[in-house]
């Protein structure tokens, strides 16, 4: 596959922000899987950065770096969240949020039209 639509990787990153956090929960936190993935989804509002950016949304903008809140000072506090075991599940939340984002700015990066992927 050489190419990949914007509106498809745009729907599986989002789908997988959502999945991610389920498997998690179901691997990690079965017994009390509810309220832990009310609270990995809670991490989501780490997007709410985005608000000051312009555009709000640029489906061909890397996240990572760009955001304050997707900033390698932000990820290095996030990754201490999860010595605090009061903030360890939001620190995993937003880890795998940032992990997710850093996913879809490799894919963006290896399909891009006009890029030869090789």
């Amino acid at each position: 596959m050489d190419y990949v639509s914007v509106l498809e990787r745009t729907l599986v990153h989002n789908f997988l922000h959502f999945l991610i956090p389920a498997l998690a929960t179901w691997i990690f936190y079965r017994k009390d899987w509810r309220s832990s993935y009310i609270f990995l989804m809670l991490t989501m509002l780490v997007d709410l950065d985005h608000l000051i950016a312009d555009p709000i949304f640029d489906p061909q903008r890397c996240s990572i770096g760009f955001h304050p809140l997707h900033s390698e000072i932000a990820i290095t506090i996030f990754a201490l969240m999860l010595i605090h075991k009061k903030l360890r599940i939001f620190g995993f939340g937003l880890l795998i949020h940032m992990s997710l984002d850093g996913l879809d700015c490799a894919w963006m990066a290896s399909f891009s039209p006009g890029i030869p992927n090789s």
